[in-house]
C-alpha cells in the first residue's frame, strides 16, 4: 500500500504553505497505519491546461499521472481561494478527467479501486463547499471515497491567519485527520483484496 499526496498550493517551493503542512499531517498518520505517502507540490511542475492524458512538450502531468497510478491513495489538499479550490487543483482535476476514457483490460476505468481524500485549508468559511466539489470530480474519474475522507480548517472570517500559523494543530482537526487515514486505508485494503467487478 502506498499514497501520493498532490498538494495545490498556488506557492512553489519552499514558500510556506497551509496545505503543505495539513498534507503532512496526512501522510504522518498514514505512515503510522504503515503506508508511505510521496508529497508532489504541484505548482512545482508545468502542468499544462487540458483535459488530456499528454499536452505535448514539457508537459509534467504524464510524470504526475504514473504516480496516480502507482499508488493505492490519492491525496488532494488545495487551499480556498475565492470559496473554491484552488486553480492548480482545478487543474489537476480536469488533468484526471482524461482518465474517464481509460480502461483496463476488462474494461473498467483505471483508477477503479483507488481510494481518494481531500484536505482543505482556508481563512474563511467553505471548507465542506470545496470538499464536495473535489469529492465530486474524484468519485467522476472512478476513486472511491471512505467516511470522513476530508480534513480541513478555516479560520475566522474577516482575519488572516493561516493554519501554518497556528502555535498547535486543533485537536479537532488531529482527531479528524486520524479519522480520515484509519478509513481510507481501510477501505483501500478492501479494494486492494475485493476490486470492484467488470461491468
Amino acid at each position: 500500500m502506498r499514497a501520493l499526496s498532490l498538494v495545490c498550493t498556488l506557492n512553489s517551493s519552499p514558500a510556506p504553505s497551509s496545505s503543505l503542512l495539513l498534507s503532512d499531517q496526512i501522510s504522518a498518520e498514514l505512515d503510522k497505519l504503515g503506508v508511505p505517502t510521496e508529497t508532489v507540490r504541484v505548482a512545482d511542475h508545468d502542468v499544462r491546461p487540458g483535459i488530456g492524458v499528454d499536452m505535448g512538450e514539457g508537459d509534467a502531468w504524464p510524470m504526475l499521472r504514473e504516480k496516480v497510478h502507482q499508488a493505492d491513495i490519492l491525496v488532494i489538499a488545495t487551499p480556498i481561494w475565492l470559496g473554491h479550490p484552488s486553480s492548480i487543483c482545478q487543474r489537476v482535476l480536469e488533468r484526471l478527467n482524461a482518465e474517464s476514457s481509460q480502461t483496463d483490460e476488462q474494461g473498467r476505468p483505471l483508477l477503479y479501486d483507488k481510494v481518494a481524500a481531500v484536505a482543505v485549508v482556508g481563512n474563511e468559511d467553505g471548507a465542506h463547499k470545496v470538499s464536495a466539489d473535489v469529492f465530486q470530480a474524484l468519485n467522476d474519474v472512478g476513486f472511491s471515497l471512505a467516511p470522513g475522507a476530508v480534513t480541513y480548517w478555516v479560520g475566522e472570517a474577516q482575519q488572516g491567519t493561516d493554519y501554518k500559523d497556528l502555535d498547535g494543530t486543533p485537536e479537532a482537526v488531529a482527531d479528524t485527520t486520524h479519522t480520515l487515514a484509519v478509513n481510507t486505508v481501510h477501505l483501500a485494503k478492501l479494494l486492494k483484496e475485493h476490486p470492484y467487478p467488470a461491468g
